[in-house]
């Protein structure tokens, strides 16, 4: 049994102009878990969750478009855009009952296709997310600043694997993409007042010195969501679950295994 991705053993969904990869580890005989990636990353980033989280579900792990392995297309890119890849492939999987956990850009994608009609989500973890226009008026100074250059430097291992594994790598234009998506205030990029219409149980996971998703931004998500709750995790950072590990692994466990 496959516990961890590897770029390896997965697949390709052609979806209009573009390729989009996906891999399945753990047990397909379990309840369906999807894991969506952050920005600049790939499901490889995922693995230190994966890695005991495949013992109880079957875990199905897509790179978003343009990232890992999964080309880019023509299309902006958008949260929209990749909500609407991650429910065809789903819909190629025949698979409408799931949990679902995100992390960063995953994260805001989790949060939009869990008030989709189209699915059934019971469970539903975000973290590190955004989820409203003021996140990216708060933030918005400080991503205009990134290029091409400073995006090489900060997300040095995924460009590493990009420019070896991308099928159509061309940074410069993928760096520009993300930026245009992070900026986005339109109706296909974050999911405002929509979080309102989330049902399922919701786990809100956040780093205390997370400077890309404040508290009280969580408190307010929280609020919007019926069924949700925050773990606001201290000495940790955004990507909380490599920097607190054991506090994740006992919250998940906690949320995703409980009846």
């Amino acid at each position: 049994m496959q516990k961890v991705f590897n770029h390896k053993n997965g697949q390709y969904l052609n979806i209009q102009d573009r390729q989009i990869y996906f891999e399945t580890i753990g047990y397909k005989s379990k309840s369906v878990l999807v894991m969506l990636h952050g920005g600049f990353g790939n499901i490889e980033e995922l693995n230190p969750i994966a890695k005991y989280l495949s013992e109880y579900f079957y875990i199905i792990g897509i790179d978003s478009a343009g990232h890992g392995k999964s080309t880019l297309g023509k299309e902006n890119l958008t949260y929209k855009k990749i909500e609407e890849d991650i429910s065809e492939i789903l819909n190629h999987l025949n698979i409408k009952n799931f949990n679902i956990l995100g992390f960063s850009d995953g994260a805001v994608v989790a949060l939009r296709l869990a008030y989709n009609d189209n699915f059934n989500i019971d469970k539903l973890v975000a973290i590190g997310t955004s989820w409203c226009v003021n996140d990216i008026i708060d933030s918005e100074e400080m991503l205009k600043d990134m290029d091409v250059n400073s995006a090489k430097e900060i997300f040095s291992d995924s460009y590493n694997f990009y420019q070896v594994n991308n099928p159509e790598a061309n940074f410069e234009f993928f760096v520009k993409q993300i930026l245009n998506m992070w900026l986005d205030k339109t109706s296909r990029g974050q999911p405002n007042e929509d979080v309102c219409k989330i049902k399922a149980s919701t786990l809100l996971i956040r780093g205390d010195n997370d400077f890309l998703s404040s508290l009280e931004s969580y408190v307010q998500l929280q609020k919007n969501i019926e069924n949700s709750s925050i773990l606001n995790i201290p000495f940790s950072e955004h990507i909380v679950f490599a920097e607190q590990p054991q506090i994740v692994e006992i919250a998940l466990k906690e949320f995703l295994l409980k009846n």
